[in-house]
């Protein structure tokens, strides 16, 4: 259990994959100008990448390894990781309209997103079981979904705020993700 709290911990935190690995870039900057809107992308994006941990992890284990293909746990990742973005957009068009229509190209690039590609693959090279993989995605998850929550909140607070002409708009919030990557980066040193 201990070994699963450090697991989700590390994931979330320690190696936070936007922050620390650079991965979901384009929707952690493209989404995150409303608070409302990248708290709907990171619930997506976690029930994306759990469900795409869980079921990764099942075909990866029974049916590419015992038949010598893991050279394809890729192209079956991205149709696992690209029909569950259907069904979340199919889901957030019929009852959400308004965070659908907010969250515009970036919902469809889920699909895409290098983080919820990452965990998968992540899953499969690292070895993990069933329960690590689960709780990887998890964390990991999580991680992308406070990294994009926060810096919603430092830009909606930088709306308001007098910025220097060259530094306003995306100079501004790459500076601002800049300085969040080495705020986590203080994460490195947390021993369990």
């Amino acid at each position: 259990m201990k070994e699963l709290l450090i697991l989700a911990i590390s994931s979330a935190l320690v190696s936070n994959v936007v922050l620390s690995r650079f991965l979901g870039i384009c929707s952690f900057v493209g989404v995150s100008k409303s608070l409302n809107n990248s708290a709907g992308m990171g619930g997506a994006v976690i029930f994306v990448i759990f469900i795409a941990s869980i079921v990764a992890h099942i075909l990866y284990a029974a049916v590419l390894v015992p038949l010598g293909l893991e050279y394809l746990r890729t192209i079956v990742f991205i149709l696992v990781i690209a029909a569950l973005v259907q069904i979340v957009e199919m889901f957030m068009k019929k009852n959400m309209p308004a965070l659908y229509n907010a969250l515009g190209i970036y919902l469809p690039l889920i699909t895409t997103n290098c983080a919820v590609l990452g965990v998968a693959i992540d899953n499969a090279s690292k070895g993990y079981n069933f329960a690590q993989s689960i709780v990887y995605g998890l964390g990991t998850a999580i991680g992308y979904a406070i990294s994009i929550c926060l810096l919603a909140g430092i830009r909606e607070r930088l709306d308001g705020n007098d910025v220097p002409y060259s530094f306003q708009g995306m100079p501004i919030v790459l500076i601002t993700a800049c300085l969040m990557a080495i705020a986590f980066f203080g994460f490195s040193g947390l021993k369990m």
